[in-house]
């Protein structure tokens, strides 16, 4: 597995680092992790009704997504959510530990990482650090680096919410 913190560390991308016991979805992570600034962030790990197409899908924490109408804004088939083993396949993680920082481990370029554009608006984020162990805080600007360094370039799109 990538060492999340050598590649932050070699590109000068400051961020900090709380640990906390395991933690799933938001609900467990409003109750185990402290406050911490920056957004939360949820992160959805999808592929198209083909197979052929693998999303990261990053909104608010608190954001329910439309899966039926995301596909419409990502110029996709419909999406439904991948299985474990394409989520082991292609960013090297265990559910759970699904998080924008993921791309280091897509070094082929297999999965599109889509941010809602209300999130990143933001001036720092909550990311798992591959485990969900810990939550590190990044600015925006720190992400974009890291996105420079994978040679991932974000698709910011309005993602449709639950009404």
């Amino acid at each position: 597995m990538t060492n999340i913190y050598e590649i932050l560390e070699h590109h000068v991308i400051p961020y900090e680092r709380t640990d906390h016991p395991p933690v799933y979805t938001i609900e467990e992570a409003d109750r185990l992790v402290p406050a911490l600034p920056g957004a939360k962030t949820k992160n959805l790990f999808l592929r198209d009704n083909k197979g052929k197409r693998h999303f990261l899908v990053v909104v608010n924490g608190d954001t329910t997504v439309d899966l039926k109408r995301l596909h419409t804004v990502i110029d996709s088939t419909r999406v439904s959510f991948a299985s474990a083993d394409r989520l082991k396949r292609h960013l090297d993680l265990e559910p759970g530990a699904v998080s924008m920082l993921a791309v280091v481990n897509d070094a082929a370029h297999q999965v599109e990482l889509i941010i809602d554009k209300r999130l990143w608006e933001a001036d720092a984020f909550q990311c798992h650090p591959l485990v969900n162990t810990s939550t590190l805080v990044l600015s925006r600007q720190g992400l974009e680096k890291l996105f420079d360094v994978t040679g991932h370039t974000p698709l910011l799109v309005n993602v449709p919410e639950h009404p």
